[in-house]
């Protein structure tokens, strides 16, 4: 039950200003160019240590905008040349030490774990809502939602499930899903009259974990899991 949608693509990090490295777009080995921005400190890994004239597996997160995919560049998967940066002894040498730059899941591969909120079966449409965590101000950031092409049956509407995706030019395509469990909904969406005098459901909602991803990138090569 802890919703995230993260991923890897491998390609070439393209800026729009070799003076400011955070906006571009990355260019894939099937020649889809997609937009992107670089967070945190996959900054000082470009500036320090990447070279950007050829390809590299990236750690992102997938959003949407104005119906185009869209990607976060939050880590890079390549033990090999990341091995300098992280500290001797640390958790995150051990590991460095014990992975390759090749991941069992293979390139292009997305998790996207949420509320499945919009299935149109006959053109092969889903739509899942992420939840984020609460940032340090305690306020909660706004859920945003991943377009799907594939197909789960209607029942399933209103589940929190699991998706194993492939990226195919811009799109996120269905390999596999789980539905995890259905989720109490909000409100009176059934459009029924409440009954006079009926309050309406207990305060709550869906159960929000962490936020989409596995968390902060320390050291910006985190695997994606399952």
């Amino acid at each position: 039950m802890q919703y995230r949608a993260i991923g890897v693509v491998r390609g070439h990090y393209v800026p729009e200003d070799a003076e400011q490295l955070t906006r571009g777009h990355l260019r894939t080995e099937d020649g889809t160019e997609i937009e992107a921005v670089v967070l945190g400190r996959v900054l000082n890994l470009i500036r320090r240590h990447l070279d950007l004239g050829r390809p590299h597996l990236w750690v992102v997160y997938p959003r949407i905008r104005a119906d185009h995919l869209h990607l976060q560049l939050v880590g890079v998967w390549e033990p090999s040349t990341l091995a300098s940066e992280v500290a001797p002894g640390s958790a995150e040498e051990e590991a460095v030490e014990g992975a390759t730059d090749v991941l069992p899941e293979g390139d292009d591969y997305f998790s996207v774990r949420g509320e499945l909120i919009f299935t149109r079966p006959e053109s092969s449409d889903l739509v899942i809502k992420v939840r984020q965590r609460p940032r340090a101000d305690g306020s909660r950031p706004t859920p945003f939602k991943v377009q799907v092409r594939g197909d789960v049956p209607l029942e399933h509407l209103r589940h929190f499930v699991s998706l194993d995706l492939r990226r195919q030019g811009e799109l996120l395509v269905l390999e596999r899903f789980e539905v995890i469990a259905p989720l109490p909904q909000r409100g009176n969406r059934g459009g029924k009259a409440k009954p006079k005098g009926d309050r309406g459901p207990a305060k709550g909602g869906p159960r929000t974990g962490p936020a989409a991803g596995p968390g902060p990138h320390r050291t910006a090569i985190s695997r994606p899991g399952r």
